[in-house]
């Protein structure tokens, strides 16, 4: 039989209502896999877990949220033999699971991923750091990674609604920054900074109409908002249209770019979910494709080139 290990974080929005977990063994068992399932701790584990799975197992399962996954990838990309992952969405927001189509149906969504196909990904970096779907930074962002887990419990995605709205102020921080793209460089000054390899960032479906997650490309915008009221009407304008064609915000696709911050930033980024701490005013970002993730076959093709 095949091989395979579902890593879990027992912290996860959806894993407390699992009441047996037979049923991931008979799901799996039917597809042709002998599974294990592995429980994180604490925050890292499922990185230091996934360096250290057999190099002969044939499918990772990523069982959290996007924090979650992104600590398997990038416990993935520094594997000399990297593996098949697949994301099974058990978090509050699960922004890639949901891009892939995938619902709150934990048994329905593994069926989904195993009828699926293994698909080559590009995988971002922020300077040796690897992040799944975005990189961001500017007042609120930190709501993903700050909103009290008793909050998130309690209320789901709406919490992080409630955490932002307690915290909403009239001014927004702006910063002067310094960035070289595709061998130009450039000035200018922006309150939000996102770089992304998604279509749907912070719950928001359809960011970017025509983004393709293997074309070895990620989306940067640059967006100036100065008032709450800006902001509000930006929160709009990105439900309604391709970020890139929003009037205030600034857009690139590339494979390359590097930024510098010429006053310091007042929070940290936040990379797929989490905070990045760094003292630094420099940052680099590159990307790569040497992996492969587990997808549903239907209703994605629109996501890859191949």
């Amino acid at each position: 039989m095949k091989k395979c290990v579902i890593i879990m974080n027992p912290e996860s929005g959806k894993k407390k209502k699992i009441k047996n977990y037979k049923d991931f063994y008979d799901i799996l068992r039917k597809y042709g896999y002998d599974t294990d399932i592995i429980f994180t701790k604490a925050r890292g584990d499922a990185r230091n877990i996934m360096q250290a799975i057999d190099k002969n197992t044939d499918l990772v399962i990523s069982g959290g949220g996007d924090g979650t996954l992104n600590e398997i990838v990038s416990g993935n990309m520094l594997r000399e033999k990297k593996l098949t992952v697949a994301p099974l969405p058990m978090g509050s927001t699960n922004d890639v699971g949901n891009m892939y189509g995938l619902d709150k149906s934990v048994y329905s969504n593994l069926e989904k991923l195993l009828q699926g196909k293994a698909r080559k990904v590009d995988i971002c970096y922020i300077d040796e750091t690897p992040f799944v779907y975005v990189a961001c930074l500017g007042d609120y962002i930190d709501m993903a990674y700050a909103t009290p887990r008793s909050l998130k419990k309690r209320y789901g995605k709406i919490a992080y609604i409630i955490y932002g709205l307690k915290r909403l102020k009239n001014r927004i921080n702006q910063y002067d920054i310094k960035y070289t793209i595709d061998g130009k460089t450039h000035q200018g000054t922006y309150s939000f900074i996102f770089i992304s390899n998604s279509s749907r960032i912070a719950g928001q479906p359809d960011v970017y109409y025509d983004v393709k997650l293997d074309d070895k490309m990620f989306e940067v915008a640059f967006a100036n908002i100065k008032t709450k009221a800006d902001m509000l009407k930006m929160i709009v304008q990105v439900s309604t249209m391709d970020v890139k064609d929003i009037p205030k915000v600034k857009y690139y696709r590339t494979d390359n770019l590097e930024i510098e911050f010429l006053n310091s930033p007042k929070t940290s980024w936040c990379i797929d979910g989490e905070e990045y701490k760094s003292t630094s005013m420099k940052f680099k970002f590159t990307v790569e494709q040497s992996m492969k993730m587990l997808v549903p076959k239907e209703d994605v093709g629109h996501l890859f080139d191949e």
